[in-house]
């Protein structure tokens, strides 16, 4: 993977905020659309969801997920050139005070509009640790993730 890559993945991971997340609940698969906090060193992503949510009994300590991040397509766009990252991983709650305290800063001050939910009984913030995936620049241009390719694009920016 080269650096081209790699600010890529950085640039998807940073710069977008929507995940199109899915997960298995029950033996089916369930999909959900969730605002996402890229960790700092880029081998997770941290959402807050309600357990209102049907999604959120898809996650936990070990469960796995998938999801896509992509630049927003416009109409004037060929689809097979947006760029994504298909990304795919375990999940696990955070629960320490400490953690959950930096971690809402973060989210506030990222998505101002989510403060109310902060405090929230039914919302909780979980990890989405990256273990690989692929990145599609655009047509005939992908290449496989694993999780070494995150911790490298977090340390490069």
């Amino acid at each position: 993977m080269d650096d081209a890559d790699l600010d890529l993945l950085r640039d998807l991971l940073r710069g977008q905020r929507l995940l199109a997340l899915a997960v298995v609940v029950q033996g089916q698969p369930v999909a959900g659309l969730v605002p996402f906090l890229a960790g700092p060193d880029l081998t997770s992503l941290v959402i807050h969801v309600s357990a209102l949510a049907r999604h959120s009994a898809g996650l936990g300590e070990g469960a796995p997920w998938s999801g896509v991040v992509h630049v927003p397509a416009f109409a004037d766009v060929d689809p097979l050139q947006v760029p994504r990252a298909v990304l795919e991983g375990s999940s696990r709650r955070i629960d320490d005070p400490d953690v959950v305290g930096a971690i809402a800063q973060a989210w506030v001050a990222r998505f101002p509009g989510a403060e109310a939910t902060i405090g929230l009984g039914d919302f909780a913030f979980f990890s989405l640790d990256l273990e690989g995936g692929r990145l599609i620049g655009g047509f005939a241009r992908a290449r496989n993730l694993t999780a070494e390719h995150f911790a490298k694009a977090g340390r490069i920016g």
